[in-house]
């Protein structure tokens, strides 16, 4: 038998032609590269305020290797003693890159004792999600959410805050309200605000000021109230606004805000997360009809 040496350019030449055709199958044509070795998954397991990740996505490449999609699988478990409502928000993670993305969902009527699961996924393709971390959870009892759409509360009125403004230490967050009901809503002054904590406790050492006025002009919370009779459909809104500066003493945050809109109202607890530093104070305006409605 004769046998056939290749000069060592050739050698070189057919290792590059055979990697650049990836494998070879059975019968001899060209198979898929190799699939990379997975990147370990992150934050299985992980316990936030009662809201823990129970499954992570496979980690590598689509197709052949085996991805089995970008989603998450989370619990929540109310070990309160009220029906709660939970916003969790939870930040997905893609390898050295770090944070690909966070996704808020809202889990709605959660019984007391109850675990419910969830899925989640980045808000914008599959990417390279290698794991996922709970960021933030809040919840209001069931009774107090809030709402901007969907059946009209036993109250006639619908109550939220908006995702609001921020500018060189200077905030400001609306409240909206509208009359969903079937009568005429009276309102006549300046909603009435409970501040609360994580723990949702009441937070006395912050002042509640009628206007913006020792906070800052033009926040639209200037003027004096008026009555307003709003017809079904029709809306009105008030400002919120602080400041987060932050000097001696200790800082203070409100996750929470209960809100009244007149005295002997229910309350709607609303989370404009008010980070008010050093300041002691919060400003809010009289309730305004909504031009825009």
């Amino acid at each position: 038998m004769r046998t056939t040496h290749l000069a060592a350019p050739a050698v070189l030449a057919v290792a590059l032609l055979l990697s650049a055709c990836g494998t070879r199958t059975a019968d001899g044509s060209a198979g898929a590269p190799p699939c990379p070795s997975p990147s370990p998954a992150t934050g299985a397991g992980e316990e936030k305020d009662g809201v823990r990740i129970t499954a992570l996505p496979a980690s590598g490449r689509g197709g052949a290797c085996g991805r089995t999609g970008s989603t998450v699988t989370y619990e929540v478990t109310n070990r309160t003693g009220a029906e709660m409502t939970y916003t969790v928000t939870l930040s997905f993670l893609a390898g050295s890159a770090g944070a690909l993305a966070n996704v808020t969902q809202t889990v709605e009527r959660v019984a007391p004792g109850a675990t419910v699961r969830r899925t989640a996924g980045p808000p914008y393709g599959t990417g390279d999600v290698t794991g996922a971390k709970v960021l933030k959870v809040r919840s209001v009892p069931s009774a107090e959410a809030p709402s901007q759409s969907g059946p009209c509360p036993p109250s006639g009125v619908r109550v939220y805050a908006d995702r609001g403004d921020a500018a060189m230490g200077l905030r400001v967050v609306g409240l909206h309200l509208e009359n969903c009901g079937t009568g005429t809503y009276r309102l006549d002054g300046y909603p009435l605000l409970q501040l609360l904590d994580e723990d949702h406790k009441p937070l006395d050492t912050v002042r509640v000021l009628h206007g913006g006025d020792e906070i800052a002009s033009g926040t639209g919370a200037d003027g004096a109230p008026a009555p307003l009779a709003l017809a079904p459909g029709q809306r009105a809104a008030a400002v919120m606004t602080w400041r987060n500066t932050t000097g001696f003493g200790e800082a203070v945050n409100a996750p929470y805000v209960r809100v009244r809109a007149k005295p002997g109202a229910e309350p709607i607890t609303v989370t404009p997360e008010l980070d008010l530093g050093t300041t002691g104070k919060l400003g809010v305006g009289p309730w305004k009809r909504d031009p825009g409605a």
